[in-house]
Order: C-alpha cells, then structure tokens, then sequence
C-alpha cells in the first residue's frame, strides 16, 4: 500500500525522483502513478529535472503512453527531456515514433544520433543504421563516441555484414578510438562470428589494453572456429579469469567433442571457487553423458542441488537428458518428475532418452502427457516421436502424428519429414515413404539415407542402388549409415560382386574409413551366398577381428549351409569374444544338430548349464486397439488363446495342403517329428500372426515385431500363410525387415 505524510509534499524533487527509481526496480507502476498525483498536487510548476525522470520512469516501466503525455507537459523540454523521449521510443522499437521526436529536437547532441542509430540496429536495418551513420558523421566527427561504434559493430556482426564491419574499423582507427576495450570485444566479436579468426587475433593484439571481455570475446571466437589449442594458450596467458572465462571453455570443449577435458576443466574451475551458472551446469552434464561418464554427472548433480539451480528449467533438462544417455532412464524419470516447471525442453529429452533406451512405448505415452499440460511440440520432438513409432513398427499412431505435422506445418521441417520416411519405410510401406520422399521440397544426406535404408530392408537391391547412384548424381554425399543400407541390400539381393565394387568405393572415392558395421555387412555379404571361404579370407584381411554380431552372422551362414568347418572356427572367436554370450552356443548346437549330432549338442549344452548361461527367450509383439499384444513360445497367457492355437491348428493344415514341409532343422531337440512339428507350430511370431489374422480387419497389413532373427522354419511358413490367406504379413525381425505377400517374401532366397 502507498502512504504519504503531510509533510511529503514538502520535500524536493530529489525525494520523488528517489521513489521513482525504487518504484523502477520493484516494476511497481501502480505506486508510480500514486507519486505522480501527489507530484501534481505538491508543485504548482514542477522542475524539468522531475518531470524528466517521470518519462524515464514510465518508459521503463512499460507505459510509453503517460511517458510522452508527460513530455508533452514539460513546459521547456531540455536537450535531456527530448533524449528521454527519443531513447524511450529507440529501446522499445517504436520506429516512426522514434524518428519524429528525432526530427523535430530543436538540437541534437551525441545522445540523439547514437538513440537513433540503436533504434535501428535493435530492428536489424543496417540500410537505415548506416543511413544515421553518415548523417551524424555530416554533422560532426565530434558526435562520435565508443557507444557509436560498438553498435555499428554489434549491428555488423548480428547481420553477417562484413564490409559493413572493416568499413567501421577503418573509422574506429581514423577517428582514435581504437584504445576503447568497449570497441575492442564487439570489433573481435565481428571478426570471430565471420569466420575471420586471423582478423580478430590480430584486432585482439592491437588493443593496447584488454579487459576480461575481451579475452572472453576472443576465447569463445577460437573455440567457435575448433582453434581449441590457441584457446587453451589464451586461457592460461590470462592472469584474471571469471567465471564467464571458464565457462566459455568448457562449452567449446563440450561443442568441439572434447568432452573429457570439458570435465576435467570443471573439476579446475571448482578449485577457483568461482560461482557456476545454467551454462556451466548445462555444457559439463552434456560433456557426462556424451561419454557416459555417470559418477561425474552424479557428482555435478550432487554438487548443482546444493545450489540455486536445482530449480533451474535449464539444467534440470541437462539433468535428464545426461541420465538417459548414460542409459540410467529411472534417475531421468526421478529428475523430470522433481522438475517443478517443464519446457518444451524438458519434455523432448524424457521422450528422446525412452526412444533411445529401447522404451517406445513410453516415449509415446509421455508425448500424451506433454500435450496434455499444454506444451507445444517443437519440430525435434515431434520427428523424435514418430521417430519411437518406427521402432514399434506402429504405422497407425505415426499416421496421426503424420496429420499433426500436417495441420501444425511441421512436416516443412526436415527433422519431422525425415522421420516419416524412416516411419513409412520401417513399417513396411514403402511406396508411401517414397511418396513423402518425392514430396519433400529439400532434402539433405538423412532424407536419402532414410530412403535407401528403407528399400534395403526390404532386400530390393536394384531399387536401393538406384537410389545410391541418384544421391550421387545429386551432389549430396553418402554417409557410414548410408552405405550399410547399400550393402546390406546387396547382401540380402546375393549381389556379391556388386557389394563389394561399393564397398571398395566407399574407401577410395569418398574417404570414409569402414566401421565394425561395414565389414560385418561384407562377412554378410559373402557368407549368405554360401561363399563362406571368401568370408574367411577377408576376415583375415580385416584390419581388427570382427565383433560379436560379425562372429554370430558368419555362424549363421555356417548352420544354414551345414558348414562344421568354418562354424567350429567362427564359435570358437565367438566364445573368446563373449564367454557369456549364447549366441555361439545356439548356432554351433544348431549345426551339430543338422548333422544329428545330439551327443556334441548335448555336450554345448552342458556347457551353458554350468555356466549359469540362458538363451535370450524370443518374443513376438502385434499391436491392436493401441495396446501391445506380446508372445512367446508355447504362450497360453493372452486371453484369446483358445482361439489362437485353434487358428494355427486350421492353418497348419491348410499350409500342408499347399506345399509346407516343416524344417526340423530349426528344433534343436532329439525328439520325435511329431513333438518337433507341435514345437514349431506354437512359435512366438506365429502365435502374434495368428492374432492378426482373427483380429487385424481383412485388406490391412498384419505388423509383426520380432527380437530375435525369424527362425527358417517360421519363415517358410509365413510365405505359406500369406499364400492360403491372402494377407499381406510384415515381420520385422532383429536383422531386418520381412514383407511376405502372395506366398513370396522380399527378401527372396538370401533370407
């Protein structure tokens, strides 16, 4: 409550003006309007320096209205009342307002063109600002001053205007304020941001004093050019560094990929005892979880919640975001649920760390969630979540988000278009994901990728490869990803030849140094055409061994074409690699169990019991009514099961009818046929396919995932069950993608 004593009104302009500025920084303008009635009753004819202060003080409060009725009243407005004004209308962006107290000021001193030059350079118009310039330089070098010049540079370096910024240093050299450091960091400043480093070094040198700023200036424009050395020398020439200086240092490290001496700096800067903010915080839990150092980013946190930015928006998204790139998704859950405000920030890395820890399902939920508070999704977050819709193979809710970025715009983003033709091309709609490609009105390397990738998961070699070539004729440049989805479509086509002419491209025409992935395409690429002594001999060649998954496919190939040979060899660096892995133990088992060698199965099989060692129990998933319908072998826990066995029971019998010969080869058991065939029978994709089939409506795709690769047996059979049904059956399996249509798979004979 406002309250004034009689005696108030005696008291001098000093007195009023006083309250005036507390009025200013308690943002009180209700209290300021109550001062000026009382002013009005206490002066008869106040003092220009009063009514000054009353323009100044509803310009900062925010009502530019009373400021200039004020003004109006100023019965001899000084030089100072008209720069009020004029810098009043400047600072909120008032153009024309600006330029008519301007233009009708009876005099202007250094005040008024510097006013007017801001007004113009916070709108972002260098024709106008420069316009100013010179009008104040035809009116007298006199009018210049460090202000003048560190706002055309400013000005220069927001808008990219080099020429503009050499032409104002030329005059902050002629006009002799070069020894300004308040020219000096906005003049580096320019220089670093156009990519001039030299330039801004050599300004940087010719100051005959530097302040903190400028180090700091210079510091962040070598960290912004990856000059992290010359920034390393300068940050310890410095003989005072605050806490700007290291923080600025270890966001460099963190955004150049130095992320371990980001931490280690931090572990410097504690040291100091300087006091950390949002960016400190923010750049070392980046540096934590991109290493995925989890003891550093629980000590930064541990450290953060004894400070007052435990309740920070900022790092509490940092919080999340480095838990669940360390992969400790409940730490992020316990962090995000603490947060008492949420931004759009918040929200996308809680769904990203579910969509990269495995958890889809979640990252969709929380989506839902999101909305449902009232956060608008940003691009990032929508192309992340149809980016977990992918991953569930769930083509019904990524279409919905596929009209959401329709009728939000979204879909002009290439993050958001992106994940849709990654969405259509893992769902098994091909077609849609190349009409959403040809659409597009940019596309970039990830858009071609994307597409590539796609077509090779359906095994169509010839189609992928024309895709590669256009990429290629249209000047865009294939990545590592890009070059798996051609190789692994030449693998999966059997085009052994061609592959491998890629694969030797990849090195020699577009220097990009094979990864693990690469090669283990290329074992793949000779071991499923049989030519399993090619895949030895390049193993050999190999500059490091292969990795588990490189092992385990050339085993694969071992168990399919009976070779015990090359199997014993693969098992054996399997089992060096990963004792603990069961995938050698299955594969080799499988192989001795083709050739009937049960003693030799039983034998692995020992092995693993004593081991303490058990196989990864497949499941099949199928998605009805937006819930996940999950089974496993032999699984009698849905409760439609009585309908599903009865279902397989009337398809096993149709298969058999038109050509289906079970593989006993793929039970791994010294059982009858009969006990082998019930076994085969009741497998986890083929209990999910015979839900989609009473349950999925006629004319629409039943989608099935897989977490294991499709045995060859269940693979045989759905060819069978597309073929007596007339379903078109997706299996996406953990390898690749299956489209089985009319008794044909997609993946042809290199299955």
């Amino acid at each position: 409550m406002f309250y004034m004593t009689p005696s108030f009104y005696s008291f001098s302009s000093n007195y009023y003006c006083a309250f005036l500025k507390l009025y200013c920084e308690t943002r009180n303008l209700a209290n300021a309007k109550k001062l000026h009635c009382l002013i009005i009753k206490a002066f008869r004819n106040p003092e220009t320096f009063l009514l000054n202060n009353l323009v100044g003080s509803y310009a900062k409060l925010g009502n530019i209205t009373y400021a200039r009725k004020v003004f109006d009243h100023i019965p001899q407005p000084s030089i100072y009342s008209w720069n009020t004004m004029l810098s009043s209308y400047s600072k909120m962006g008032l153009v024309p307002e600006m330029e008519r107290v301007f233009y009708a000021m009876p005099t202007r001193d250094v005040v008024s063109w510097n006013s007017l030059i801001s007004g113009y350079a916070g709108c972002g118009s260098i024709v106008q600002s420069v316009k100013a310039y010179n009008l104040m330089l035809n009116d007298g070098s006199f009018n210049l001053s460090h202000i003048t010049f560190s706002t055309m540079l400013i000005l220069a370096s927001s808008q990219g205007c080099v020429q503009l910024g050499r032409q104002i240093h030329g005059h902050v050299v002629k006009f002799g304020f070069r020894s300004y450091v308040f020219v000096g960091s906005p003049l580096v400043d320019m220089y670093s941001k156009s990519g001039l480093i030299s330039c801004a070094m050599q300004a940087f040198d010719e100051m005959p004093e530097k302040n903190v700023v400028m180090y700091n200036t210079l510091i962040k424009g070598l960290m912004r050019c990856g000059k992290l050395e010359d920034s390393r020398r300068l940050f310890y020439d410095m003989k005072d560094r605050d806490s700007i200086t290291w923080t600025t240092m270890i966001a460099g490290f963190t955004q150049n990929g130095f992320y371990r001496e980001a931490i280690d700096l931090l572990g410097e800067m504690s040291l100091e005892k300087l006091e950390m903010d949002q960016y400190t915080f923010g750049s070392v839990l980046t540096a934590c979880g991109s290493v995925m150092a989890l003891q550093e980013g629980k000590q930064v946190h541990a450290y953060i919640i004894r400070t007052d930015y435990k309740d920070n928006i900022f790092v509490g998204s940092a919080l999340v975001d480095m838990y669940c790139k360390c992969k400790c998704i409940e730490s992020a859950e316990t962090v995000f649920k603490k947060m008492t405000r949420k931004n759009v920030v918040s929200w996308t890395a809680m769904l990203v760390g579910y969509g990269q820890n495995g958890f889809s399902e979640e990252a969709v939920r929380i989506f839902g969630d999101m909305q449902k508070y009232g956060v608008e999704p940003d691009d990032f977050t929508l192309g992340s979540v149809i980016s977990s819709c992918a991953n569930l193979a769930s083509l019904e809710e990524g279409a919905q988000f596929h009209g959401r970025a329709l009728v939000s715009g979204l879909i002009s983003f290439l993050t958001v278009s992106n994940a849709l033709v990654t969405l259509y091309g893992k769902c098994g709609s091909i077609e849609d994901s190349h009409r959403l490609f040809s659409e597009m009105s940019f596309r970039d390397e990830v858009s071609w990728t994307a597409l590539v990738s796609g077509y090779a998961q359906f095994g169509k070699a010839n189609e992928t490869i024309r895709l590669f070539e256009s990429m290629l004729a249209n000047g865009l440049k294939p990545d590592r990803v890009t070059f798996i989805g051609v190789l692994s479509a030449c693998s999966r086509a059997g085009l052994v030849e061609k592959g491998n002419k890629i694969f030797e491209s990849m090195v020699k025409e577009h220097g990009i140094v094979p990864m693990q992935d690469h090669y283990t395409c290329m074992i793949d690429l000779f071991s499923r055409a049989g030519r399993l002594e090619e895949a030895r001999d390049f193993i050999h060649k190999m500059p490091f061994n292969p990795d588990a998954i490189g092992w385990a496919t050339l085993l694969s190939s071992c168990r399919f074409y009976e070779n015990m040979e090359i199997g014993k060899w693969a098992a054996e660096f399997l089992l060096e690699l990963e004792p603990h892995n069961t995938a050698s133990y299955i594969l080799l088992s499988s192989i001795y169990a083709a050739k009937g060698k049960w003693e030799e199965v039983a034998r692995l099989r020992k092995g693993m019991r004593d081991k303490g060692l058990k196989k990864e129990p497949g499941c099949s998933w199928i998605k009805y009514k937006n819930k996940v319908h999950i089974f496993s072998a032999h699984d009698r826990s849905n409760p439609f099961s009585d309908e599903i066995y009865s279902e397989l029971e009337k398809l096993y019998h149709k298969m058999i009818q038109a050509g289906y010969v079970p593989d006993m080869n793929s039970v791994l058991h010294d059982v009858e046929d009969s006990e082998k065939i019930k076994m085969l029978n009741h497998h986890s994709e083929k209990l999910a396919i015979a839900f989609g089939l009473i349950f999925i409506p006629p004319g629409l795709p039943i989608r099935v995932v897989k977490n294991l690769r499709v045995c060859g047996d269940c693979h045989n059979a759905t060819k069978y069950i597309s073929k007596v049904t007339q379903r078109e059956i997706l299996v996406r399996d953990a390898a690749r993608f299956h489209l089985f249509k009319d008794g044909k798979c997609s993946c042809g004979d290199f299955w």
